[in-house]
Protein backbone atom coordinates (compact mmCIF):
# COMPACT_ATOMS: atom_id res chain seq x y z
CA UNK A 1 0.00 0.00 0.00
CA UNK A 2 2.42 2.50 1.18
CA UNK A 3 6.77 3.11 -0.37
CA UNK A 4 7.30 4.40 2.73
CA UNK A 5 6.43 6.22 6.03
CA UNK A 6 9.04 8.81 7.42
CA UNK A 7 8.49 10.35 10.99
CA UNK A 8 10.66 12.18 13.51
CA UNK A 9 11.37 10.46 17.01
CA UNK A 10 12.73 12.48 20.20
CA UNK A 11 15.58 9.96 20.59
CA UNK A 12 16.96 8.58 17.77
CA UNK A 13 19.05 5.62 19.12
CA UNK A 14 16.44 4.82 21.61
CA UNK A 15 13.61 4.36 18.89
CA UNK A 16 16.27 2.53 15.98
CA UNK A 17 17.07 0.32 18.59
CA UNK A 18 13.46 0.21 19.83
CA UNK A 19 12.49 -0.88 16.11
CA UNK A 20 15.04 -2.95 15.41
CA UNK A 21 14.34 -5.50 18.11
CA UNK A 22 10.49 -5.12 17.55
CA UNK A 23 10.48 -5.83 14.58
CA UNK A 24 12.88 -8.61 14.28
CA UNK A 25 10.93 -11.35 14.66
CA UNK A 26 9.29 -10.71 10.93
CA UNK A 27 12.97 -9.98 9.63
CA UNK A 28 13.14 -5.65 9.49
CA UNK A 29 16.69 -4.61 9.20
CA UNK A 30 18.49 -1.32 8.85
CA UNK A 31 18.74 -0.81 4.87
CA UNK A 32 20.46 2.55 4.62
CA UNK A 33 21.80 5.07 8.04
CA UNK A 34 21.61 8.45 7.33
CA UNK A 35 24.32 10.02 9.75
CA UNK A 36 24.16 11.66 11.88
CA UNK A 37 20.54 10.85 13.31
CA UNK A 38 18.16 8.96 10.38
CA UNK A 39 17.65 5.42 9.05
CA UNK A 40 15.20 3.46 6.82
CA UNK A 41 14.41 0.02 7.92
CA UNK A 42 12.74 -3.12 5.89
CA UNK A 43 12.43 -6.60 5.29
CA UNK A 44 14.72 -8.11 3.41
CA UNK A 45 12.54 -8.22 0.01
CA UNK A 46 10.25 -5.82 1.60
CA UNK A 47 8.28 -3.46 -1.12
CA UNK A 48 7.93 -0.55 1.67
CA UNK A 49 10.27 1.17 4.33
CA UNK A 50 10.21 2.75 7.79
CA UNK A 51 12.55 5.58 7.79
CA UNK A 52 13.31 7.11 11.13
CA UNK A 53 15.09 10.61 12.12
CA UNK A 54 15.66 12.96 14.98
CA UNK A 55 13.86 15.62 15.46
CA UNK A 56 12.72 18.29 18.02
CA UNK A 57 9.56 18.78 16.55
CA UNK A 58 6.59 16.99 18.68
CA UNK A 59 5.00 14.84 16.03
CA UNK A 60 1.17 13.89 16.06
CA UNK A 61 1.04 10.23 17.51
CA UNK A 62 1.03 7.72 14.28
CA UNK A 63 -1.18 4.08 14.31
CA UNK A 64 1.33 1.83 11.79
CA UNK A 65 0.53 -1.57 11.22
CA UNK A 66 3.98 -4.67 10.12
CA UNK A 67 2.36 -7.81 8.37
CA UNK A 68 3.10 -10.99 9.92
CA UNK A 69 3.47 -14.29 8.27
CA UNK A 70 1.88 -15.58 11.24
CA UNK A 71 0.30 -15.97 14.63
CA UNK A 72 3.73 -16.58 15.99
CA UNK A 73 5.30 -13.83 14.66
CA UNK A 74 2.57 -11.25 16.05
CA UNK A 75 3.35 -12.40 19.12
CA UNK A 76 7.32 -12.71 19.02
CA UNK A 77 6.88 -9.26 18.15
CA UNK A 78 4.83 -7.89 21.15
CA UNK A 79 7.29 -9.92 23.56
CA UNK A 80 10.15 -8.31 21.52
CA UNK A 81 8.60 -5.15 21.53
CA UNK A 82 8.17 -5.23 25.35
CA UNK A 83 11.31 -6.49 26.13
CA UNK A 84 13.12 -3.62 23.73
CA UNK A 85 10.64 -0.75 25.96
CA UNK A 86 7.85 -0.19 24.18
CA UNK A 87 4.43 0.05 26.84
CA UNK A 88 1.79 -2.47 26.36
CA UNK A 89 -1.39 -1.53 23.97
CA UNK A 90 -3.05 -4.65 23.52
CA UNK A 91 -1.74 -7.75 23.71
CA UNK A 92 -1.52 -10.48 20.85
CA UNK A 93 -5.36 -12.10 20.11
CA UNK A 94 -7.75 -12.10 17.44
CA UNK A 95 -10.09 -8.64 17.00
CA UNK A 96 -13.06 -10.41 15.72
CA UNK A 97 -14.62 -6.76 15.02
CA UNK A 98 -12.51 -6.74 12.49
CA UNK A 99 -12.33 -9.67 10.47
CA UNK A 100 -12.66 -13.36 11.66
CA UNK A 101 -8.77 -13.46 10.37
CA UNK A 102 -7.61 -10.66 12.24
CA UNK A 103 -5.25 -11.82 14.58
CA UNK A 104 -2.78 -8.82 16.11
CA UNK A 105 -0.60 -7.12 19.02
CA UNK A 106 -0.35 -3.69 19.47
CA UNK A 107 2.50 -1.53 21.64
CA UNK A 108 3.26 2.00 22.07
CA UNK A 109 6.74 2.78 20.92
CA UNK A 110 9.58 5.87 23.03
CA UNK A 111 7.33 8.36 21.48
CA UNK A 112 3.81 6.91 21.92
CA UNK A 113 3.18 5.72 18.46
CA UNK A 114 1.08 3.12 18.27
CA UNK A 115 2.64 -0.02 16.79
CA UNK A 116 0.69 -3.18 15.33
CA UNK A 117 1.77 -6.50 14.06
CA UNK A 118 -1.45 -8.02 12.15
CA UNK A 119 -1.64 -11.89 10.71
CA UNK A 120 -4.45 -12.44 8.22
CA UNK A 121 -4.10 -16.43 8.45
CA UNK A 122 -5.79 -18.96 9.47
CA UNK A 123 -4.19 -20.28 12.98
CA UNK A 124 -2.55 -23.81 12.06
Amino acid sequence: MFDHIKFGVRDFALSRNFYLKALEPIGVTVVTDWPPNGAELSQPTGMSSLCLYQTEETPAHLHIAFVAESRHQADAFYRAALNAGGQDNGPPGQRPQYSGRYYAAYVLDPDGHNIEVVCHEIET
